[in-house]
């Protein structure tokens, strides 16, 4: 069989996603002659099979060999492939932006195309800048619609949908995500590189919005894809994307389950991928109060633009929980200045700024920063964004001593929370409002901090409990029926026996657990002769092999 016949039929496997017979068509191919287009196969290949190191030094050498050959179409093409798989998989957006560069750069002169459609969508995928990436997707749209091709119209229809949401106009984006997701499911394109893309963005949105049912309905139609053409990426993305979705609905052991597979999957193998999963479960675990798991997890991030934004959000609310927040403040007014016009980032880092200022008693400045966010909430059509800004109002109300007016923006937050079905953000804002009413409406007060209580018990945040419970035990209102016993421990000692694991002081585990020093005291010793054990050095080891090291990594429960 002569070269020619093996490369044709390597590239009949690679569009039937045969994947393991396109790589060794492709790698036969290579044995007997290198050639650009073998190189640029194999590639493609390795990527479907999760082989992301190999698929790049593939890649790169399809572009050398083809930029010898003066063919500029395929060199373009193989640019931006290698643009994408540095944003997607290995989150180096300056690599990524280097490979774009060169796109453009060779396309310069000729008549817009297909080929500049796709450097455009390359350009516009996580583009911090929302309006230059709606710009650039609708160019892609119009290149695509005019030359009638049919994959580079669905991925900028997911791609615009996708950057619409992150403004807030969540039903017109979802409007285009779905029918992009509908085509390209139901056959109507020529590569199935096409399905990832939309895919990708289908689940972008969907943890944007929170949006569990279609993030479920769509998972479970791209499971059925993975099933029957594999790709690592789009099952660990999956994995990911949907546990944050269930980790804001308050499903918080369906979201470990997720998160934790997406970690697996993605250690050694995706790095961008695996920020991304380092990220989410660590926000998770700041809301169930691990802290010490949550700050190995970030401890664990690279160095690409990515991490460092994601890190610094997740970083400000973990130093926020731990009581630092002078230091919250610092970092968050620093990540600040690198925002850029992502409002969706600048709303969530404004938020915990107000409560940052809030927290060191800067009320004015805490007062400017919800200003700030109640600005970008009023340009962008979203109701997470709105309760967002007004449950920063109310706060910022609340510090100022007027209650009436945090009362009325704590309200207008709860009725959004609550209609979005959002556990953890109702009961937060319940109990402030609980906090706002105790000098004028004490039952009414009390009866919203119970409820609150009732939520964050059920999902686990413990920090949250400790608060809401010291809160209801100040007025003198008994917070629980008593405490649980689950084996030889109680629910409350094998919390303080977590932290004896994570090298916590007693005044520590106090301050952590909202308890006087004399009661963690009197938990540390009532473990030790339960567990025979003889001093907190014993208890640390046991806790380290009975519930796990204090890493995130898994579920010690």
């Amino acid at each position: 069989m002569t070269s020619e016949e093996l490369l044709s039929r390597a590239r009949a496997a690679l569009a039937e996603g045969r994947w393991g017979d396109a790589r060794a068509g492709f790698e036969q191919v290579l044995e007997n002659s290198e050639t650009a287009e073998a190189c640029f196969g194999l590639a493609v290949s390795l990527w479907w099979l999760g082989e992301n190191y190999d698929c790049v030094n593939r890649c790169n050498r399809a572009y050398s060999l083809f930029r010898r050959s003066g063919a500029v179409a395929s060199s373009a093409q193989c640019a931006v492939w290698l643009a994408i798989i540095y944003k997607a998989n290995f989150a180096n957006i300056a690599a990524a932006n280097g490979w774009i560069g060169r796109a453009e750069r060779l396309l310069a002169g000729l008549e817009p195309g297909p080929l500049h459609g796709w450097v455009w969508v390359a350009r516009a995928y996580r583009l911090p800048d929302l309006d230059a990436a709606e710009n650039l997707a609708s160019r892609a749209l119009d290149v695509a619609r005019s030359a009638g091709d049919v994959d580079l119209e669905l991925v900028a229809l997911s791609q615009l949908g996708l950057v619409r949401v992150g403004k807030g106009e969540t039903a017109a984006g979802f409007a285009l995500i779905d029918e992009a997701m509908a085509a390209a499911l139901a056959g109507e394109r020529s590569t199935l590189d096409t399905v990832v893309y939309t895919c990708c963005d289908m689940l972008n949105a969907c943890e944007l919005a929170s949006d569990i049912e279609r993030a479920a309905q769509w998972c479970t139609v791209a499971d059925d894809f993975v099933r029957t053409y594999g790709c690592p990426f789009l099952y660990a993305e999956c994995r990911i994307y949907y546990g944050s979705v269930l980790t804001a609905k308050g499903r918080w052991d369906d979201a470990e389950r997720e998160l934790g597979a997406g970690l697996r999957i993605t250690d050694g193998a995706c790095p961008g991928l695996h920020t991304r999963a380092l990220t989410r479960m660590a926000r998770l675990r700041i809301r169930q109060g691990r802290l010490e798991e949550a700050e190995q997890l970030l401890a664990h991030l690279g160095e690409g633009v990515e991490a460092q934004a994601e890190e610094a959000l997740s970083l400000a609310a973990l130093l926020l929980a731990r009581g630092d927040a002078p230091s919250a403040s610092r970092n968050l007014e620093q990540r600040l200045r690198h925002l850029g016009e992502h409002r969706t980032h600048l709303a969530a880092a404004l938020d915990l700024l107000v409560d940052s200022h809030l927290a060191t008693g800067n009320i004015e400045e805490g007062g400017t920063a919800a200003r700030r966010l109640t600005d970008i909430a009023s340009s962008m059509d979203s109701d997470q964004l709105a309760a967002t800004a007004a449950g920063a109002e109310g706060r910022v109300a609340m510090a100022r001593g007027d209650a009436e007016t945090a009362a009325a923006h704590l309200e207008a937050a709860l009725d959004t929370w609550s209609r979005l079905e959002l556990p953890f953000e109702s009961a937060r804002t319940r109990f402030e409002l609980g906090r706002v009413l105790a000098g004028s409406q004490p039952d009414v007060a009390v009866d919203h901090a119970r409820r609150a209580l009732a939520v964050f018990e059920a999902i686990g945040a413990t920090l949250d409990t400790d608060r809401v419970a010291a809160f209801l035990r100040s007025l003198g209102v008994k917070a629980r029926t008593g405490a649980k016993g689950v084996g030889m421990l109680t629910v409350r000692e094998q919390e303080v026996l977590r932290l004896l694991g994570a090298g916590l002081s007693n005044p520590e585990i106090a301050d952590r657990l909202y308890l006087s020093r004399k009661t963690a005291s009197h938990h540390v010793s009532s473990i030790l002769t339960k567990l025979n054990l003889r001093n907190r050095a014993q208890a640390a080891a046991y806790a380290v092999g009975v519930l796990g090291p204090p890493d995130g990594r898994s579920d010690p429960r």
